[in-house]
């Protein structure tokens, strides 16, 4: 299942470097650990470790800054 959500990022070097938390709904989610990141055409993705002990993947848009998550943990 995948859901647009907000993401507060750091930006160190560069803007919106990695995320550091997100928000499903009312639930604020805190990224423990970046496992990966790659890059596609108009997209950056994050493989995260979260407070909640679970997997995500976060998806970027570089066109419009839409993020987008999904649970690992769901079909």
């Amino acid at each position: 299942m995948e859901k647009t959500v907000k993401v507060e990022t750091y930006s160190g070097y560069k803007a919106d470097e990695y995320p550091v938390r997100f928000w499903v709904d009312d639930l604020r989610i805190e990224v423990l650990e970046i496992e990966d990141r790659w890059y596609s055409p108009g997209f950056t993705y994050f493989k995260v470790f979260a407070d909640d002990a679970r997997h995500y993947i976060l998806r970027r848009s570089t066109d419009d800054d839409i993020w987008i998550v999904r649970d690992l943990q769901k079909p």
